[in-house]
């Protein structure tokens, strides 16, 4: 195995910095004009819990505006996927709009309840911590933040590769606005968003937005026909914001999405058997024979009230509470058949109540956050494993309650003009209480799911556990402006993801499921710069990184010679990562902008000890070391994306047109190589022309996307054999769409 090497690092670190004055030189020669006052226009964040310059802030971070996401046509959050370097954001295998996300190799591809994600998503400041419906459009927002590298101090649970930050727009008190716009497109998509907000006083505020997604499907169930890949949803959310005074401000939020689109059953990849006409391989990669059935509902329902209260020019003082729970009722057919092969019904539902008090400190040289976090949740399900060729139905129940409390503070010293340094550590205590029942049936179906003549068999798993896990995640900075114009930072920081029990497990395959599994961490060093060149023509902004990757958390479930499907959960491994990260906007005319982003991440385990199961009965597991052929899963080694924006003046508006590419290199769906899901490299070509009036009132758009038509596969499952049917399935990711868009500002 490849070990950490300082030599090649210098040698990385030597590219990141040459790299700006190679792709700007041509910039140099520009006259200032418009274009330097847009790009010297502050971006600010909230990266570090209190507002920043982007430019000041020692963290590896991508930054989506509104009007940037709303030039290229972007609609759901999986866009950061094609321009955020080193990162995976996209739909999750079998669904329509659960999350998963990957940064920098570290995240979670299994959705189960129970199972905690390694990518923290935040809106408003509000932790999300399921990822079902977490797949959000982009409607009313202010900008997307994208942190990479463990944000264990000020972000805490389940941050280790990372955190999304989706916040919504600002309610203006001062006057009353109100947008209206509407999406027409391919597959007969039809998309309806109204948003506004009215000042009802000189100190009280209301707004909200709805917003209505209909799309037919991008293939055909042949069996049902119903629509494959089709989208029916509807979000809505609302805002009331009172300031009685200068001092304080308090805003309430509430938001709700129901999502009724068709289950996501996949492609078969593979034929089984041969030539037998239920069991061919389709040629439309987004058709299925499924016969598990159409209907599917995920809901979930949001609240949270914010209170800031400045207590003098120091120090504010800030409360932040919030409500979520939701619930999804589907099904996935694993086989793509009509036969109840390999049928997976499924109920999950969740709740979660936090509080979150922070202080605010801003000095003339010391700024700071520190606070405390309270968590309780509950997360739940069952669903069938339905094995019709042996009549036989595996039913599995479970619940974990979560109780997580955590104090923490980030605190940043300016030792002088030029030289300033930052710490913080943030103490975490998870207690957890798992339940998992497990239970093989006779029958198609289980009683839970509709069949009552299930014949009741042998009590596979059936036990209560606590575990609690309690640790302590610092971080340090180092931070140097040798200009107003340069920033170079180096940082340490490490993250943990909190451990728990295998809501899948199976005791009579592998006993010690009920003793649960370990936490995991990252501990990940960076240097980095974020710079404006040229008189502000070009902001160019880069990384580089080395992780220890410590107790990883590895999710298996592989079928066995005696009829069913084992489930793994291992504190399997230790790995290595090391990588690269640059991007940037460039000035090149005052009509003319190109934006960039490059990735570039090596990653290879040093220890991979997991079990496996003996095959000569009675059930056994052995131990075995895989280091050597284990890969990061949904982890290309090379991301890139490359646009440009062109404006011209055009009939009393501007003319703006958008092409771009973005590029993935090969990865594997899991930790080993499976040759017909794994997704080989690929690009994606885009482009958006949109006409905007002068006073902002009018814009008309035309969005292209995937203009090549690529197949590219998303997520997929692999049951092999005959009892499962050779159940090889992949999802493929939105095919060749094009969408004209009209919006009128008030």
């Amino acid at each position: 195995m490849k070990r950490f090497d300082p030599a090649r690092l210098a040698l990385l670190l030597a590219g990141v910095a040459m790299a700006p004055m190679a792709l700007c030189a041509p910039a140099y020669a520009q006259d200032s004009g418009e274009a330097s006052a847009s790009a010297e226009e502050e971006i600010v964040v909230t990266a570090r819990r209190r507002e920043e310059n982007l430019q000041d802030v020692p963290i590896s971070i991508s930054v989506e505006t509104a009007e940037e996401l709303d030039q290229r046509g972007a609609q759901t959050l999986t866009v950061l996927q094609q321009t955020t370097p080193n990162a995976t954001v996209q739909v999750a295998r079998g669904s329509n709009s659960t999350l998963i996300a990957f940064i920098r190799g570290v995240g979670q591809q299994d959705p189960l309840w129970g199972f905690e994600p390694g990518v923290g998503l935040y809106v408003d400041d509000v932790y999300v911590a399921r990822p079902q419906a977490a797949v959000l459009d982009i409607f009313d927002i202010q900008r997307i933040e994208v942190l990479r590298g463990p944000q264990g101090t000020l972000y805490g649970r389940n941050t280790i590769g990372g955190a999304i930050r989706y916040v919504t727009r600002d309610l203006d008190p001062d006057q009353w606005h109100l947008n209206a716009r509407v999406q027409y497109g391919s597959y007969n998509q039809l998309d309806t968003i109204l948003s506004g907000s009215v000042p009802l006083s000189e100190n009280l505020v209301i707004g909200g937005a709805l917003a209505l997604y209909s799309r037919e499907g991008y293939g055909r169930n042949l069996v049902t026909g119903a629509d494959q890949y089709n989208k029916d949803v509807d979000a809505a959310r609302f805002s009331l914001q009172w300031t009685p005074t200068d001092q304080l401000s308090i805003r309430f939020s509430a938001d709700a999405v129901d999502d009724d689109s068709n289950p996501n059953n996949g492609h078969r990849e593979a034929s089984f058997p041969a030539g037998g006409t239920s069991y061919d391989v389709l040629p439309g990669i987004y058709d299925t024979r499924a016969g598990a059935g159409d209907d599917n509902h995920v809901e979930t329902r949001g609240e949270s009230l914010h209170i800031d209260y400045e207590i003098n020019d120091v120090l504010t003082l800030r409360s932040i509470t919030a409500a979520r729970r939701g619930q999804t009722d589907g099904t996935i057919d694993f086989d793509g058949t009509e036969f109840p092969t390999l049928d997976v019904p499924a109920h999950y539902k969740d709740d979660q109540f936090t509080q979150e008090f922070q202080l605010l400190v801003e000095a003339d040289r010391v700024q700071g956050t520190f606070g405390v976090f309270y968590l309780d949740g509950m997360a739940e399900g069952a669903f069938d494993t339905v094995l019709g060729g042996l009549n036989t139905t595996i039913f599995t129940q479970g619940r974990v309650d979560t109780t997580s409390l955590a104090v923490f503070g980030d605190v940043s010293f300016d030792l002088s003009d030029q030289w300033a340094i930052s710490v913080g550590g943030r103490w975490t205590r998870d207690e957890k209480e798992g339940t998992v029942y497990r239970q093989n049936f006779t029958g198609i179906r289980s009683p839970f799911f509709g069949n009552a003549a299930a014949v009741p068999g042998l009590v596979r798993t059936n036990y209560t556990n606590e575990a609690t896990f309690e640790e302590f995640t610092p971080r340090a900075s180092i931070t140097w402006e040798p200009s107003d114009d340069i920033t170079l930072y180096a940082s340490y920081g490490r993250g943990f993801k909190s451990g728990g029990f295998d809501m899948r497990g199976d005791a009579v395959f592998t006993p010690n499921t009920v003793n649960g599994y370990d936490p995991e961490f990252v501990d990940t060093y960076e240097i980095g710069f974020h710079t404006q060149l040229w008189q502000g023509r070009a902001m160019i902004n880069g990384a580089i990184f080395h992780s220890d990757y410590s107790d990883m958390q590895i999710t298996r479930q592989e079928p066995t010679t005696l009829g069913g499907i084992a489930s793994f959960v291992d504190n399997a491994a230790q790995a290595q990562l090391e990588g690269v990260e640059i991007e940037g906007r460039v000035f090149l005319t005052d009509s003319l902008t190109a934006n960039f982003a490059i990735g570039y991440i090596d990653g290879n385990f040093d220890e991979y000890l997991t079990t496996v199961l003996n095959p000569a009965p009675p059930p056994t597991t052995i131990p075995a070391d895989f280091s050597d052929s284990a890969n990061f899963q949904n982890t290309p080694d090379w991301t890139g994306s490359f646009s440009l924006t062109w404006m011209h003046p055009l009939a009393g508006g501007t003319l703006a047109f958008t092409p771009s590419a973005a590029y993935r290199g090969d990865s594997t769906m899991f930790e080993f190589a499976t040759p017909l899901i794994d997704q080989s490299a690929y690009w994606l070509y885009n482009a958006s022309l949109t006409w905007t009036s002068e006073n902002d009132r009018i814009r008309l758009g035309v969005h292209g996307q995937n203009l090549g038509d690529e197949e590219y596969r998303v997520g997929g499952y692999n049951f092999p054999g005959a009892t499962f049917g050779n159940s090889i399935i992949g999802f493929y990711g939105p095919p060749r769409t094009i969408t004209g868009v009209i919006e009128v500002r008030f």
